[in-house]
């Protein structure tokens, strides 16, 4: 398979993925849908598996949009980054599900901020940890950080 087919079949995959996942929906409940185990939707996912036309048009239909936004911004020689798996993807869509169940808008806000702030620090540490000058925490020499 050439190069530029293998890509659009990852991106593909990821826009399935991205929008899936939006959803608060996991590979189980997609794979119901469809007909066919997870690992399946899985190798979707990643591109390890073309998903053809028909079965395309039936993850649009399922997922609410045009067979169209799995190609949307496409860029074929664009470097592709990897996907992450497991618990981190588990975890993200079920705060995306219990976010969305929130029904206060002073309290998704609020939340949102807290959300963007402990993601800038984490950010923050990670990057003085990186750079060899992590913080010690209070109570905590610089011997035991």
């Amino acid at each position: 398979m050439g190069k530029i087919a293998k890509r659009v079949d990852e991106y593909v995959g990821e826009r399935i993925r991205s929008r899936r996942a939006q959803l608060g929906l996991t590979q189980h409940q997609l794979a119901e849908v469809l007909g066919l185990s997870y690992q399946q939707v899985q190798k979707y996912e990643t591109g390890a598996n073309r998903v053809s036309c028909g079965r395309l048009y039936e993850i649009a239909t399922f997922l609410e949009v045009p067979v169209s936004f799995f190609f949307e911004a496409l860029e074929p020689n664009a470097p592709r980054e990897p996907l992450e798996h497991g618990g981190r993807q588990r975890t993200m869509i079920d705060v995306v599900r219990n976010f969305a169940a929130i029904t206060d808008d002073q309290v998704r806000a609020s939340l949102a901020g807290l959300i963007r702030s402990l993601a800038g620090s984490a950010e923050q540490e990670l990057a003085a940890r990186q750079d060899g000058r992590a913080e010690t925490a209070p109570g905590q020499s610089s011997a035991a950080a």
